[in-house]
């Protein structure tokens, strides 16, 4: 699928582009792997790991368009993984996570749709549903206009789909690295926001073999959610330090107790696939006779039931103590 194609990655210093890169790496035989970034450290440090002649790096904010539009000439596949994520940041700092999740979003679907990049898949998150914090409500409305976007782009235009998924296992910021930090300092009791707490949760290699397959998958207008267990916070605490010790510190603001990834509002848009689900649009566009049951790759699904919903406090797959430790040895 990726072999002689121009890939296109947003963020792409981050966790995931740079898991990304090498799975694309080690699989296909790109033309151009390009890492769209504005860090240039960052850039020159990902250099020394990923130097191949495919690679390119392009210094540039997705706030910027005309940049992007320069970046994404002769572009097949992109991903849109940019964004300011930080709850309590976002919560701060309002007027930037919007620059950047919301019109960042529009800047690249406006430079996707000019050069006709063929697939476009915006990674979201599931604070995107039923948001209560602001970097959950700007992913909503990115979510939003890449759903539109196929609408904007027309029957031989690109098509524009998104991944939803939980929190990825040591990614940049997560909980366990910063646990990891905690215990090499001698830490023994860990802080914990609240012991109730569930989370969705997510390897970075599944994360991106996921999103592989749904660029297989993808006609335009889905949200793809990946079937994935649930972790307690405090069986984590456990997983980590050998004991369930920990200093209560509070729910940070934005932070919800549990997550959604399908709201029961949506489930009437909503199928159940074999390992994920997939949200149809709420909207009819460019193709009425787009059968979201069915998806590019042949596979079959099946409408939800009513008043179904997707969320890491009743999911009925959960990680155990013993699984989190395998889990952490792999990282």
């Amino acid at each position: 699928m990726f072999n002689d194609k121009s890939i296109l990655i947003t963020g792409g210093t981050g966790s995931f582009g740079k898991h990304f890169i090498r799975t694309l790496l080690s699989t296909y035989s790109p033309k151009r792997l390009i890492i769209y970034s504005r860090d240039e450290l960052k850039q020159f440090e990902m250099q020394q790991s990923f130097d191949e002649p495919c690679m390119r790096y392009f210094l540039g904010d997705v706030r910027d368009k005309e940049r992007l539009k320069s970046a994404t000439r002769d572009v097949d596949f992109l991903i849109h993984a940019a964004a300011l994520k930080q709850v309590p940041a976002a919560e701060y700092n309002p007027n930037e996570c919007i620059k950047t999740n919301i019109n960042g979003a529009q800047n690249v679907i406006d430079a996707c749709i000019l050069n006709n990049v063929k697939h476009v898949i915006a990674l979201s998150t599931d604070k995107a549903a039923n948001p209560v914090n602001l970097y959950g409500a700007t992913k909503l409305a990115s979510d939003k206009l890449f759903v539109a976007a196929n609408n904007i782009s027309g029957v031989k235009g690109p098509r524009f789909s998104v991944v939803r998924y939980g929190n990825v296992v040591g990614s940049r910021g997560s909980v366990v690295p910063f646990f990891h930090s905690l215990i090499s300092k001698g830490e023994t009791v860990l802080p914990v926001t609240h012991p109730e707490m569930t989370r969705f949760w997510i390897p970075l290699s599944e994360g991106v073999e996921f999103v592989i397959k749904t660029f297989e998958r993808m006609q335009g207008g889905e949200i793809y959610v990946p079937k994935i267990p649930s972790v307690h916070i405090i069986d984590l605490v456990e997983a980590m330090s050998g004991s369930r010790e920990y200093e209560k510190v509070g729910i940070r603001p934005g932070e919800k107790m549990h997550e959604i990834m399908v709201p029961e509002e949506m489930a009437r848009h909503t199928f159940e696939f074999d390992d994920h689900y997939v949200i149809t649009p709420a909207i009819t566009f460019f193709d009425k006779n787009i059968k979201y049951d069915k998806n590019r790759a042949g596979e079959k699904g099946s409408p939800v039931p009513e008043k179904f919903e997707y969320h890491s406090g009743t999911n009925p797959d959960f990680l155990t103590v013993d699984n989190l430790k395998a889990l952490n040895q792999l990282l």
